[in-house]
């Protein structure tokens, strides 16, 4: 069984979701608790590897040496990638 498409009526522009994701980026994410995707360790952040001697920020799992993040900085931009991180949970007021 398919999915229906989400009728165009219930579709927004982007702007509809700046203000939800400004909540969650403008947040400290070493508070966060992150589940690595690679053996499914699940502790905060704080808790992780950080490797800093290449051209960005490196995070590994301390289970598996998985990498659960990268951030860098190129060309004025900011880059993350999480696809090593299967659940991030921010604690929220």
């Amino acid at each position: 069984m398919s999915t229906p498409p989400n009728p165009p009526d219930r579709r927004l522009d982007i702007n509809a979701a700046a203000g939800p994701l400004a909540e969650l980026f403008a947040v400290d994410l070493t508070l966060a608790t992150v589940q690595c995707d690679g053996c499914s360790n699940t502790t905060d952040l704080a808790r992780y590897d950080v490797y800093a001697d290449g051209p960005g920020l490196v995070i590994r799992c301390q289970g598996c040496d998985h990498v659960v993040l990268r951030y860098s900085t190129a060309g004025g931009r900011l880059r993350l990638d999480m696809t090593g991180t299967r659940l991030l949970v921010i604690p929220g007021g």
